[in-house]
């Protein structure tokens, strides 16, 4: 597959050193997701270098079938295809351009919601997990929903990254979506009462995984032996879904991000502040925060209650 940023092929050659801090202007997600975008190009029947005219038929062929969001990485993505090679962007053009703009008018710029999986849910998905792979993921779930966390960073977070404290433990996140150069940030999950505690599921995973270090959810082979190797962020998706799935859900609406989203929306039903969601998710803004939220008050206040 050809790389989005192809420095071998560059016309000017440039040292290790530069090389490695180019590739690290881009954070590993977003260098994967351009990968995958010009991988569909490629696939679709779509060449580097591409013509205006070509990449326009691409967009439109598949106008309806992604979001105008996926559309516009895709030709980002395609454009540093062409950039990296020395080679002028097709994403510049005019006609690229208005196809995009046809198509936001057209299908509007709305992104798919995933459902929330409220703490009453993630309760229900854990409940009579049991054996290796279901201790993993009930630690996986209750954490998830607890801190917040964005599958990628669920997936990165460290044995050495957690320190069990008298109120609970502190998983220190080196990096985040909203944190690129890596200054890092502390979450605390507190204990809390009854059997689905997450500090306790946390504890009784790393008993019977024996993990002292590296990554703390590790994917698990056919044999049921724990490998070195993490959990991939589209594991916490389809542990989600088969989660969802068995307590009667429908598994389509529900992803990886749905613990996030849950926890978020959970705690506004419950009265907590904004400001204290935002500390515990890592929101820069409350005004981001709040479209998790939005449609889940719909009858909160609603004015024909006040005067029906």
């Amino acid at each position: 597959m050809t790389n989005v940023i192809d420095l071998r092929r560059s016309k000017q050659k440039v040292s290790s050193q530069v090389q490695q801090y180019l590739l690290a202007s881009l954070s590993e997600n977003t260098r994967r997701a351009y990968s995958n975008d010009l991988e569909h190009f490629l696939k679709w029947g779509g060449r580097i270098p591409a013509s205006p005219e070509r990449l326009a038929s691409y967009l439109a062929e598949h106008a309806k079938k992604l979001s105008y969001a996926t559309l516009s990485r895709r030709v980002v993505a395609i454009g540093r295809a062409h950039t990296a090679k020395g080679l002028q962007s097709p994403s510049h053009a005019e006609m690229v351009k208005a196809t995009l703009h046809g198509i936001r008018r057209t299908n509007g710029t709305a992104q798919r919601l995933v459902k929330p999986a409220l703490l009453c849910d993630v309760r229900k998905m854990v409940t009579g997990l049991d054996g290796l792979k279901g201790i993993r993921d009930k630690a996986l779930l209750l954490i998830g929903f607890a801190g917040a966390f964005r599958r990628s960073e669920l997936v990165s977070i460290q044995v050495d990254d957690i320190q069990f404290v008298a109120e609970g433990i502190i998983i220190h996140m080196r990096r985040s979506k909203t944190d690129q150069m890596g200054k890092g940030r502390n979450i605390a999950i507190p204990f809390v009462r009854g059997k689905l505690s997450p500090v306790q599921a946390v504890k009784q995973w790393l008993e019977m995984s024996e993990i002292a270090s590296g990554h703390l959810f590790r994917r698990i082979d056919r044999n049921g032996n724990i490998t070195g190797d993490g959990l991939s962020p589209q594991s916490v998706a389809l542990i989600v879904k088969e989660r969802a799935k068995q307590i009667g859900l429908d598994e389509s609406q529900y992803s990886g991000h749905s613990l996030r989203a849950g926890l978020v929306t959970s705690a506004a039903n419950s009265g907590v502040s904004s400001w204290k969601i935002c500390q515990q998710t890592g929101h820069q803004s409350e005004a981001m925060m709040q479209r998790y939220i939005r449609d889940s008050r719909l009858f909160t206040d609603n004015p024909l209650g006040k005067i029906w």
